[in-house]
């Protein structure tokens, strides 16, 4: 009304006020200067005491969205030191300081109002309201009377604060009234949430009891390796997980949403890669001009696994007895039918490369397309060969040349077969008694295949250190057909020594055409999708790139993978820009399917690598799961083994690495009898518990093998199940 105070006794020199800038710190923002008088009394304002006496008065306050109350210490103009109930104490800004009181004390008085607040109906609040900005106290004195008490007060902030979907919060305790549609919206999307919890409720309770209800088992893999955290059910399974204390893998299986652990590894690879399935769409493989081609005056013959269907290369020999041999290496040729962009380039881009695991594989290209282009014994398959001219007496090379053009293959040898003939006793006699069939070649191949192993062992600054022999496994199918496995056959893993007498000749074969054609890219200016090694040095992994560069672990200047292009991606790409080199020459790299800096090979090869390191990570574990497998058939519970890193022992006899305890203080290479614990056969776990050193002698140095200084992948074998359901994270709020 415009009258003033005298001075307050306690700060006589303080400047004259009016009674509203007075009474600004009691009644704050949420009560109009109007509504003092009949207000008083909730305030608790007593007019005849002076405002910044603050004995006994307590405050109601919001601090980061939480409501507290407690005393007032002191206060100013823009701020109140107040202390809650634990005896911590806040500074409070004028602005987040809502009600000031005597009475209750602050803990009962937040009690009654959460207590009140439950009791306010939103519906005849939100009628109640005014459809302009108001205050919580203005909403108190319309709902409970003309003069709330300060547990009404405080029970009409609580209430407006925690019902966003009808009040917008305006800050300062100030609220604006939602619309009728905007609530409408608000209302059916807490009653969404509400039934989605309700369900996810429900599921969890099934899941509690041993039951998987239908929906989570059909995103069974989604939930356990690339989930919706917000999807329910995601939620349900979390949730349940953590009622019964059990991981969720476990909790799955329990409740029956897996059939096998083989079914779980499969088709959890399929829902990461093949997410379509493996089936391949209908296409039709376009015929080579055969007519075209000339017809090699060789006869060519593979070597292979008998299983292989994609026989992609073939050798000939010509000219044994003589000063030259030479030496062909023919590849199948795909890329003379198969264009860049059409339909089998696009499912082979897809896939990028065949995937193997024992008794199965899923092939790059559809098996109608292989038959047309693999080359099979009996005909003339359309090939791009090199023929490498090597002197008889020291297999120096004489000289190089690539053809497009058609190769008698006369036989497609297999290892499994002939392994026991054409073995290192056969190939070291100097004076056989009897020759096999291609055996005048063979051996050659391996007086030949020796000599370059030695030349790049000279290259790579040490020889090559393959220790570790290659497993077979086979596995008895009652029908005997190669369909998809059902995890349960019998198992049987056979042991191949690595660098076997065919293995070295193939093996060194593929090198120099892979090298020789790659350097050839790189003199032609065309480019093409090199693997290398910057050297040998420890994290000098192997790269992929479209510029000429050596591989350091291999030992040679260039290498361009050539030799597989009816099951890996990269070989087809390089075999179109061989193919254009052979027809174009010199201006090849004007008319080559891909350009240098071509943007294509880069997403090619980022593809294929991806690709690639999962399908060997799938392999991996599908032949771990096989090896698990034959330990369990063959009741086996101890095994020998080397340490050869810290708590791991690589099994002898078996492809098995597997951590161990009672290691301790051993040396790495120390050789140790192992008792095994159970397996599972679903996380491909196993360990084991060191019982016996077989071994006395720690003078030996440890031979490590060469893939253990490449790209640190020797461990893989361990192979721990990793899946993406975060049991440690903060729950999604549910709807209220």
């Amino acid at each position: 009304n415009g009258q003033t105070l005298p001075p307050s006794p306690a700060a006589p020199d303080c400047r004259r006020r009016s009674w509203f800038e007075r009474l600004r710190p009691l009644v704050r923002a949420d009560c109009r200067v109007s509504q003092v008088g009949r207000l008083g009394d909730a305030l608790r304002f007593d007019p005849a005491r002076s405002p910044w006496d603050n004995g006994g008065m307590y405050l109601l306050f919001e601090d980061t969205g939480k409501f507290l109350a407690g005393r007032i210490l002191s206060e100013t103009d823009a701020s109140a030191q107040v202390e809650i109930a634990s005896g911590k104490r806040h500074k409070v800004k004028a602005t987040h300081a809502l009600l000031r009181f005597e009475q209750p004390d602050p803990a009962q008085l937040l009690a009654d109002a959460q207590t009140t607040a439950q009791e306010i109906d939103l519906d005849l609040a939100w009628e109640c309201a005014s459809e302009d900005e108001f205050g919580f106290a203005n909403l108190a004195a319309d709902y409970f009377g003309e003069k709330p008490s300060t547990v009404q007060l405080a029970a009409a902030l609580l209430r407006l604060y925690e019902a966003p979907h009808y009040f917008r919060r305006a800050g300062k305790g100030r609220f604006k009234k939602a619309s009728q549609d905007v609530l409408q919206q608000a209302l059916a999307g807490i009653a969404k949430r509400q039934a989605i919890q309700s369900q996810i409720d429900a599921w969890t309770l099934e899941l509690s009891q041993k039951t998987c209800p239908e929906p989570i088992k059909a995103q069974l893999y989604k939930i356990l390796f690339k989930p919706d955290k917000n999807a329910p059910e995601y939620r349900a399974v979390v949730a349940a997980s953590k009622q019964t204390q059990t991981g969720p893998l476990a909790l799955l299986a329990e409740a029956g949403a897996i059939d096998s652990p083989f079914e779980f590894h499969w088709q959890r690879f399929l829902f990461d890669q093949f997410p379509k399935g493996i089936g391949f769409p209908a296409v039709t493989a376009p015929e080579i001009d055969a007519d075209a081609l000339p017809l090699a005056a060789v006869q060519a013959f593979s070597i292979d696994d008998s299983s292989t269907t994609e026989i992609d290369d073939a050798l000939s020999v010509q000219g044994i007895g003589s000063d030259a041999v030479t030496l062909g290496i023919h590849i199948a040729a795909p890329a003379l039918a198969i264009q860049p962009d059409d339909p089998i380039d696009q499912i082979a881009r897809t896939r990028m490369s065949t995937v193997y695991m024992p008794g199965y594989k899923i092939t790059m290209l559809p098996d109608a397309v292989v038959a047309q282009y693999t080359l099979a014994a009996g005909r003339a398959c359309p090939a791009l060969s090199l023929y490498v001219t090597f002197k008889a007496d020291d297999f120096s090379v004489v000289s190089t040349e690539t053809r497009l053009e058609r190769v008698p293959i006369a036989d497609n040898l297999r290892h499994d077969q002939l392994g026991e003939v054409f073995n290192d006793t056969y190939f070291d006699d100097p004076a056989p008694a009897a020759h096999p069939a291609w055996g005048h070649e063979l051996r050659w191949l391996n007086g030949l295949a020796k000599h370059l192993k030695a030349q790049r062992e000279v290259v790579r600054g040490k020889p090559e250190n393959f220790n570790r022999p290659d497993y077979n496994f086979k596995l008895e199918k009652p029908d005997g057909t190669d369909a998809l496995p059902n995890g349960e056959e019998r198992v049987e893993i056979g042991i191949r020594p690595r660098g076997s007498a065919l293995d070295l000749i193939v093996a060194e074969a593929m090198i120099v055409a892979n090298s020789t054609w790659g350097q050839w890219l790189g003199q032609m200016g065309v480019p093409g999708i090199y693997r290398s090694q910057a050297s040998l040095a420890p994290g000098n992994k192997v790269r992929m790139g479209t510029k000429v560069a050596p591989h350091a672990g291999i030992g040679v200047p260039a290498y361009a993978w050539s030799t597989s292009p009816l099951r890996r991606y990269t070989d087809l790409v390089n075999q179109w820009q061989l193919i254009a080199c052979v027809r174009n020459g010199n201006t090849a790299a004007l008319v080559a399917p891909f350009k240098p800096k071509d943007a294509q090979l880069f997403a090619i090869i980022s593809g294929f690598e991806a690709n690639y390191s999962a399908y060997n990570q799938f392999q991996n574990a599908m032949e771990r799961y096989w090896t698990l497998q034959y330990v369990r058939q063959n009741h086996i519970t101890e095994v020998s083994g080397s340490l050869f890193k810290e708590d791991l022992v690589r099994a002898d006899g078996l492809p098995l690495v597997l951590p161990v305890m009672g290691a301790q203080g051993l040396p790495r290479g120390a050789h140790v009898r192992v008792s095994l614990s159970d397996s599972d056969l679903m996380a491909l776990d196993i360990s084991g518990t060191v019982v016996e050193r077989l071994d006395i002698d720690d003078s030996a140095p440890f031979e490590a093998n060469d893939e253990t200084d490449g790209d640190g992948d020797d461990d893989s074998a361990t192979l721990s199940l990793k899946i993406a359901v975060d049991l440690d994270e903060t729950e999604v709020p549910t709807a209220s």
